[in-house]
């Protein structure tokens, strides 16, 4: 129980840093195109283009998680990510095509980040009681307001007081840290090692293990989970990329640690309540398909 407590809190940590780096661009967007002399659309494809890579990693992260372990997969891309979020701000400096590469560079940052969310359902279906799933997916999950909040309060501060480029650092450092510290604490070094050979057996996909996808897709239930999930995601990233933006234009004179923080502070206790909730009713007996009916409505 104390090793799942301490888990589960450097989880949430790891998915607040996750959307720390996430977050960066949109904070910093107005600077940005002001910086670069980009306009609306070429700002839009900047924004956009992290999603074009978030896409492409999602399926093969969640199978890779399941062959050689959610933990392994989570700390190989945070590592990736920091590192590129603190390269990014020098990388500028190097190259006089910014657009390119910083769209190249939030495209790369989709790639890496695509798998977290999918090794993370690997772990925890595997680590964790069904009757205590729901609650504790739900408080790692809150790691994304929380660090939505945190970038949009200490980001806007930083943005404000020392420039775009100190907003990365913060980022890129902080997840770096986090790699660092869940290595040396959480696990063995036997476990830290991933043999070449045990890599390729999980990017390979078995006759045993092969999912059959034809049968899912013709599933009523399965088209309700990903039409959910397409509405929610479209609305959230919507709000996620273009909120900064549009308070810094439409209200110029408004403080970014305000509107960058407070629809973020609101989402933390209604995702933890969420959980407890889907835990309570399950625990009392109630179908989990009428429950997850009942949370997206």
């Amino acid at each position: 129980r104390p090793e799942s407590r301490v888990w589960t809190v450097m989880l949430l940590l790891g998915t607040c840093l996750l959307y720390c780096a996430r977050v960066t661009v949109p904070i910093c967007a107005v600077a940005l195109s002001t910086h670069f002399d980009w306009d609306k659309k070429q700002s839009g494809i900047v924004l956009s283009s992290f999603f074009w890579g978030y896409c492409l990693t999602q399926i093969i992260g969640g199978h890779i998680s399941d062959q050689i372990g959610g933990e392994k997969v989570l700390l190989l891309s945070a590592s990736a990510w920091g590192f590129l979020t603190v390269l990014t701000p020098l990388l500028t400096h190097v190259t006089s095509a910014h657009l390119v590469f910083m769209t190249s560079s939030r495209f790369l940052m989709g790639l890496l980040q695509g798998v977290y969310f999918p090794s993370l359902a690997s772990l925890l279906s595997q680590k964790v009681r069904e009757s205590e799933r729901a609650f504790t997916y739900s408080t790692v999950g809150t790691g994304s307001q929380f660090g939505t909040l945190v970038i949009g309060g200490a980001g806007s501060l930083l943005l404000d007081w020392y420039g775009w480029e100190s907003v990365f650092y913060f980022s890129g450092l902080l997840t770096l840290l986090w790699v660092y510290c869940t290595c040396k604490y959480l696990l063995s070094e036997k476990e830290l090692i991933i043999p070449i050979d045990y890599l390729m057996r999980g990017l390979s996909i078995s006759k045993q293990t092969k999912v059959p996808w034809k049968q899912l897709f013709k599933k009523a239930p399965i088209w309700a989970v990903i039409i959910a999930q397409l509405s929610t995601a479209s609305t959230f990233f919507t709000l996620l990329s273009w909120l900064p933006t549009f308070f810094k234009e439409t209200f110029p004179e408004s403080k970014g640690w305000v509107f960058n923080v407070v629809p973020w502070l609101v989402a933390i206790p209604t995702s933890l309540f969420s959980g407890f909730l889907s835990d309570h009713l399950i625990n009392q007996g109630y179908k989990t398909i009428t429950i997850r009916k009942f949370m997206q409505v």
